[in-house]
C-alpha cells in the first residue's frame, strides 16, 4: 500500500434528482428508489429485507429501527442519529455515512463494498462476523468497535479515534492504521498481520502484544 489510503477504493456516487418521500411508511421487503428521506423521524421503522437505491437520507432519527438485511445501493446519509439501529446481515454498496451520531448499531454479518463514514461518533459499532471490502472510515471516533472475526480487505481509518477495538480472530489485508489519531485495541492485537502501523504506534501497543502472548515484561 502506498500512503494514506492508497488501494482503498472509495465510493463515487452521483444521485439523481431526488423525489421527496411522502410518509407512507417503511415496509419489511420494500423497494426505495431516488428518494429523498430528509428531516424525517425513522425510528422504530421495520424496513427489513427492504432495498433503497440511489436514495439520501438527511437529518433523520433512527433510534430502534429494524433494517435487518436491508440493501443500501448508491446512496448518501447525512447527520443521521440513533440508538439500537438493527442493520444486521445487511449490505452496504457504495454508501456515504457522513457526520452520524449512533450508538449501539448492529451490523453483524454485514457486507460492506466501497462504503465511506465520514466524520461523526458511533459508540459500540457491531461488526462481527462481518465483510469489508473498500471501506474507509474518515475522521470520525469509533467507541469499542467490535470486527470480533470480521473480514477487512483495504480499510483505511485516516485521522480516526479508535477507543477499544476488538479484533478478535478477525482477518486483516492491507488495513492502514498509520493515520489514526487515537488507536486503542482492547482485545485481538495479534490478528494485526496484514495491517500497516508506524513505528510509533508499535511502541505503543507493545504492552498489548506482550500481554496476548503471555509475556510478562518486569523492571530489573
Amino acid at each position: 500500500m502506498g500512503g494514506g489510503t492508497a488501494g482503498v477504493q472509495r465510493p463515487e456516487i452521483a444521485l439523481p434528482a431526488l423525489r421527496p418521500y411522502d410518509g407512507s411508511g417503511l415496509r419489511p421487503g420494500g423497494d426505495y428508489d431516488g428518494l429523498e428521506f430528509a428531516d424525517t423521524d425513522l425510528s422504530v421503522t421495520d424496513a427489513a429485507g427492504a432495498t433503497f437505491m440511489d436514495c439520501g437520507i438527511y437529518r433523520c432519527s433512527l433510534d430502534s429501527a429494524r433494517w435487518e438485511r436491508a440493501r443500501l445501493i448508491d446512496t448518501v446519509a447525512e447527520g443521521v442519529w440513533g440508538v439500537g439501529t438493527d442493520l444486521g446481515g445487511a449490505g452496504l454498496r457504495d454508501v456515504e455515512l457522513g457526520d452520524v451520531r449512533m450508538g449501539g448499531v448492529q451490523l453483524h454479518g454485514g457486507q460492506l463494498d466501497r462504503v465511506l463514514v465520514r466524520g461523526g461518533k458511533i459508540d459500540f459499532l457491531n461488526l462481527r462476523q462481518a465483510a469489508l471490502k473498500d471501506v474507509v472510515f474518515e475522521g470520525c471516533v469509533l467507541v469499542e468497535p467490535d470486527f470480533a472475526g470480521a473480514v477487512l480487505e483495504r480499510v483505511a481509518f485516516p485521522g480516526c479515534v479508535l477507543r477499544g477495538v476488538d479484533f478478535t480472530q478477525a482477518t486483516l489485508t492491507d488495513v492502514d492504521l498509520r493515520d489514526v489519531a487515537e488507536l486503542d485495541i482492547s482485545a485481538g492485537a495479534g490478528r494485526l498481520s496484514g495491517a500497516v502501523i508506524r513505528p510509533a504506534q508499535l511502541m505503543d501497543l507493545a504492552p498489548v502484544f506482550a500481554a496476548e502472548l503471555g509475556v510478562r515484561v518486569v523492571d530489573g
